[in-house]
């Protein structure tokens, strides 16, 4: 029974395949910055609604936030996509480097594909069922700005995620795996420093310069790094520094990421950050405003559910890449060296490494291997994770080797690698969800792992609980980040 209603689902997705590369291909072309995929997310609302689907465009306070969902009673299964851009990786589908839009905005995250294969693995389960006379209820979750505000932690604040009985995403990637490791909490904050202007040759001793704060703070960080533990990360840019020269600034302000594997241990880090930050202030008699807009949990793993992504990964069957598609990557793959590729083949500790040095486009379906370990990167997943069972599984998109956030990543998911990954990954996340929703043990399973995981712990969100999303901010920030046309 379970073989039909996922082949129902599958063929829905092959006979859309043009209409979801399509929206994939536009979301790609609009790279727009978190809390302003306007286009994008009204482009999967709109899409979602012709097929039926009840749409709330603009949740949790969050005009570019979906919540979408089709079906009745239970079990509640979500699809979770992504659609925002980075900047300063503007490329075009080409191997190599090209910017599409000069310092402009690009989807070096493969975005543009995690939001269609959402949205195409819910409609394909929304047909499915019907078909099949089966009840359920399939929600689709548009979750924007996950690369800078942590869209889905305003979500699950919301309680958009609290009748959820399982949450089930896809991300772009090197590799076809459904992993097992957590990833780094972390804390987003901004350190605001106020002084008083002078003319920097005239009379400087009457200015108090918050720039310089803002310098003092980052040497004293700087030298922190060897009194943390060595998995902690502490990464920065000045936003704010002034206007020019001859002007002593009065303002000046650094934007901070902190980070580690629990947040029992970034605690303490973040509060000798603090305390430097304080400190420069002292040292250059300027005012300190801590704006702590928030921050993420780390993730809850589910090898459950891991179990059921690679499985259906298998049914599915690996994505076979062209002669065009392979040699698209081998340039792609000469822009960075061999020892580089295999020193993240090693750090990552992908089982018998050695086998994939000369691969350019994975085909291998893994079992994963990474339980216990904790990856050196954050996302808001996490806090969707200690709400309900969640996964994020991998499907090959990037050029193995190849950095993330990078214009070759850009290239990728705008091409027919792009395409394919996409739908490999709508359709295993379909069949994962029928699974779920057609096995009440297996729901059972995932739960009572999930229970035993968090061991008793409580989701408590982090800074202001009552916190807004920054939307003038992030406008802000995107009109600067355009690039120049």
């Amino acid at each position: 029974m379970i073989e039909m209603v996922k082949e129902t689902a599958w063929k829905w997705i092959d006979d859309h395949r043009d209409r979801l590369t399509e929206m994939s291909d536009e979301i790609w072309g609009y790279v727009e910055y978190g809390l302003c995929e306007d286009r994008s997310s009204r482009l999967i609302a709109d899409e979602l609604k012709k097929h039926g689907f009840e749409v709330k465009l603009g949740v949790a306070g969050m005009p570019t936030a979906i919540s979408a969902e089709w079906g009745k009673g239970v079990p509640v299964i979500a699809a979770q996509g992504e659609y925002d851009a980075l900047p300063g990786i503007s490329n075009k589908a080409v191997p190599w480097k090209e910017p599409l839009v000069e310092d402009g905005m690009g989807h070096g995250c493969g975005h543009n594909i995690h939001g269609t294969s959402a949205m195409a693995a819910a409609i394909a389960v929304r047909y499915a069922l019907e078909k099949h006379g089966l009840e359920g209820t399939i929600r689709f979750y548009g979750t924007p700005a996950e690369e800078n505000f942590g869209g889905k932690v305003f979500m699950v604040l919301d309680g958009l995620y609290e009748d959820v009985d399982a949450c089930i995403s896809h991300h772009p990637s090197d590799m076809n795996v459904a992993g097992l490791s957590s990833s780094n909490a972390t804390n987003g904050v901004r350190f605001h420093y106020y002084g008083k202007t002078a003319h920097a040759a005239g009379n400087p001793e009457m200015g108090r310069s918050a720039l310089d704060a803002v310098e003092l703070m980052n040497i004293g960080v700087n030298y922190l790094r060897e009194h943390v533990i060595q998995e902690a990360r502490i990464h920065y840019v000045i936003e704010n520094g002034g206007g020019q020269p001859n002007v002593v600034p009065d303002y000046a302000s650094s934007w901070y990421y902190v980070r580690a594997p629990r947040r029992d241990q970034l605690k303490p880090i973040f509060e000798r950050i603090k305390k430097i930050a304080q400190g420069a202030a002292l040292m250059t008699e300027t005012e300190l405003k801590v704006d702590h807009s928030g921050g993420l949990y780390n993730l809850i793993p589910s090898r459950s559910l891991s179990e059921v992504v690679t499985a259906n990964m298998r049914l599915v069957g690996a994505t076979e890449w062209t002669k065009e598609e392979l040699g698209f990557a081998a340039e792609i793959a000469k822009t960075f060296t061999k020892e580089s590729k295999i020193d993240g083949l090693r750090k990552d500790k992908v089982p018998d490494w050695e086998r994939y040095v000369d691969v350019d486009l994975m085909t291998d379906i893994l079992d994963p291997w990474n339980e216990g370990e904790t990856s050196p990167g954050s996302t808001d997943v996490a806090d969707v994770s200690w709400v309900t069972p969640a996964i994020e599984f991998g499907t090959a998109c990037n050029v193995l080797g190849a950095p993330g956030h990078s214009w070759q990543f850009v290239a990728c998911s705008g091409s027919s690698i792009g395409h394919k990954s996409l739908i490999f990954a709508s359709k295993t996340m379909a069949g994962s969800v029928l699974d779920l929703m057609t096995t009440p043990d297996l729901l059972r399973k995932v739960k009572e792992e999930h229970e035993k995981r968090l061991g008793g712990q409580v989701y408590k969100p982090v800074g202001d609980p009552d916190r807004k999303p920054p939307l003038e901010q992030a406008r802000k920030i995107a009109e600067k980040l355009k690039g120049k046309a």
